[in-house]
């Protein structure tokens, strides 16, 4: 070859460091930059912000402008908390014959013997809906819930089930639903992520609970704390850098900030890179603004006892609902409240003998939850965050081990509040023993297109190409609830 055709032009003029990516070591350092970019896929009719986390004009009116999730992991019993079944204690130890039961088709009939709810049921609120002496302080909202007892999902194992509720598949990887709101909204604090979880398991699901599959990394969500971990410890991962002091980390900021500006001069029109930078610049300003927001010692007395901080059974979930209360005041669109495993054993709902434990876990979270209804209430927030509890499926109404309740997602009872829901009432149904959805029934896909639409997102036209196809929480399926819609 002649040296005019190996000459590599590096005699043109100085070199951004994005042409010394492209043109040197085989241009594996562009690689490396698109590997940190965006995607370039994006959401149908869904604007394209420089900011990936920049707040992104919804579909629809919302009725609710964030979330807060109570996750019950394990199951807790809805015929011994919330949906209350005469039949079911009238034929108390009889005999009573079950279509499907867990992995059996709805061919196969078996009999199993009834159990009646070991706690008293009483009639509450204005509106006269029956609570068990479980939740005697949720019991005192009842005004402000929306009762779903007809609901029902996938997968009849802790596992599936929990990985179906958050991500809508029960064995492929796919964004989790704070993901996708996160993806879907952004975020209205430049200092904070989108969507944060609270003591999440590693198990179960794990971190596909609240990752983002192949959404952009920017949506993952952010874990605070893990399962067993006292609240008190819960800190974000790597939010300080022990190596450099603050003026030393703001020294170095501002040095990167201004190669980016010199970057973006040279190349105004690379909006997926300055989508990328910005996501790193939110990491530096969360160093500054975050762990003020999980400090505590500022909250009153008054507050502390609300959330039941400082009684024993109560302290640890007290303080997560209090931190997701600071959270979504401050901007977080979705905050997750993880109260899961036990240590090294079953998820705490989890009684498959010993249903009496269901009360020690009550008592944890009751008053934490009726504390958290009435600060949002006090502050007016409740109308515009939508509190959503609930577990991955329910439990049979028959017995298992004598005292105990077996996994059942074929019928159980979440409840919403606030976020533009119907106060103060109940809709859908189970059979009479509370065995099996029958009435207006929601599945996991209507609940999660529901939620969307409360957010203001079409829940059909939020998606994301992927692997040749438009992904999207409901896959194929969901229905709008809009009878609980205020």
């Amino acid at each position: 070859m002649s040296p005019s055709n190996t000459h590599l032009a590096f005699d043109s003029g100085d070199l951004s460091r994005r042409e010394m990516l492209r043109r040197t070591a085989c241009g594996f350092g562009s690689l490396a930059l698109a590997g940190i970019s965006a995607d370039t896929a994006i959401a149908t009719n869904r604007p394209k912000p420089v900011n990936p986390l920049s707040p992104i004009p919804p579909h629809l009116t919302p009725k609710a402008e964030r979330i807060i999730f109570i996750f019950m992991q394990g199951g807790p019993s809805h015929v011994d908390t919330f949906d209350f079944k005469p039949k079911l204690i009238e034929d108390h130890e009889k005999e009573v014959p079950i279509m499907g039961y867990r992995f059996n088709d709805f061919r196969t009939m078996t009999q199993r013997t009834m159990m009646k709810p070991l706690w008293d049921f009483k009639q509450y609120g204005q509106c006269g809906r029956y609570v068990s002496d479980l939740f005697p302080n949720v019991a005192r909202h009842v005004d402000d819930l929306c009762f779903l007892h007809g609901m029902h999902t996938e997968g009849v194992a802790h596992g599936p089930a929990t990985l179906f509720l958050h991500t809508g598949s029960i064995n492929q990887i796919r964004p989790s639903m704070g993901s996708w709101i996160s993806y879907g909204l952004g975020t209205v604090n430049e200092n904070m992520p989108s969507f944060v979880t609270l003591m999440p398991t590693e198990r179960m699901g794990g971190p596909q609970n609240y990752g983002n599959a192949f959404l952009p990394a920017v949506h993952q969500g952010t874990s605070i704390g893990r399962a067993n971990m006292p609240a008190s410890e819960a800190r974000i991962k790597n939010i300080a850098n022990p190596n450099l002091s603050a003026s030393a980390q703001a020294r170095q900021f501002r040095f990167l900030q201004d190669l980016n500006r010199a970057q973006f001069k040279k190349s105004p029109n690379e909006s997926e890179l300055e989508a990328a930078v910005n996501s790193f610049e939110l990491a530096y300003r969360m160093q500054l603004k975050a762990p003020g927001l999980l400090e505590l010692s500022g909250e009153s007395e008054s507050t502390k006892r609300l959330y039941g901080i400082g009684e024993k059974p109560t302290n640890d979930f007290g303080k997560q609902c209090l931190m997701a209360r600071r959270l979504t005041e401050s901007g977080v669109r979705f905050v997750q409240v993880n109260y899961s495993d036990n240590d090294g054993g079953n998820p705490r709902w989890d009684q498959h003998s010993n249903m009496p434990l269901h009360e020690t876990h009550a008592r944890a979270v009751d008053k934490p939850i009726a504390g958290l209804l009435a600060d949002l209430k006090s502050r007016g927030l409740l109308e515009n965050t939508l509190v959503w509890w609930g577990g991955e499926f329910g439990r049979t109404p028959f017995s298992q081990n004598k005292d105990g309740r077996d996994h059942n997602s074929n019928g159980f009872t979440v409840w919403l509040a606030g976020g533009g829901v119907k106060p103060g009432i109940a809709y859908g149904s189970t059979d009479e023993y509370g065995y099996m959805a029958t009435e207006n029934k929601i599945h996991m896909h209507d609940l999660h297109a529901t939620i969307l639409h409360l957010m203001g997102l079409n829940h059909k036209n939020l998606t994301y190409r992927h692997a040749g196809r438009d992904f999207r929480l409901t896959d194929v399926y969901g229905q709008v609830a809009t009878e609980i819609i205020a």
